[in-house]
């Protein structure tokens, strides 16, 4: 995937309008929200206490954080492609999160439910640094459900060492 010429990835493979691909579903168990909160030191019972939940909360059950929700989409976005987060090209720059443009948690995603993130590249361009963009519109699902957990415009930077 590198340009042996500059040294670059080669991002051409973001084609503005097309899909990147759908992920494998992912079920969020107890044990990953609740370690979520541990590792944010956040104890919200909303999220962490099945008994809380099921006496106070809205939902009945724990739901997932929105913030683990939204470090879904690393790993999403590598299932998608078909492939993993292996560093091949560490000797010529990295690939990193930018930001978001807009990022939205519409539903909440209830402990137990299996969630698959789906791509597709809005934007591939060079910002005036020289530094490679891609701008990707993102979307969590629930499976079964309606309305998705996230929809969101995803900004990545590709870095030159």
């Amino acid at each position: 995937m590198s340009d042996n010429q500059t040294g670059l990835v080669d991002f051409a493979m973001f084609r503005p309008g097309e899909d990147v691909g759908t992920s494998e579903w992912v079920t969020v168990n107890q044990p990953m929200i609740s370690g979520f909160g541990d590792v944010t030191l956040d104890p919200d019972p909303m999220h962490i206490d099945p008994e809380w939940a099921a006496e106070n909360s809205a939902f009945g059950k724990t739901i997932a954080f929105g913030f683990l929700t939204m470090s879904l989409l690393t790993h999403f976005l590598h299932s998608a492609m078909g492939d993993s987060n292996d560093r091949d090209h560490a000797d010529i720059g990295y690939f990193l999160n930018y930001g978001f443009d807009r990022m939205r948690l519409v539903s909440p995603v209830p402990v137990g439910c299996r969630v698959r993130g789906h791509f597709k590249t809005l934007e591939n361009y060079t910002d005036e640094k020289g530094r490679q963009m891609v701008k990707f519109d993102c979307r969590i699902e629930i499976e079964g459900e309606e309305r998705p957990a996230l929809i969101g415009e995803w900004l990545a930077i590709w870095i030159n060492k």
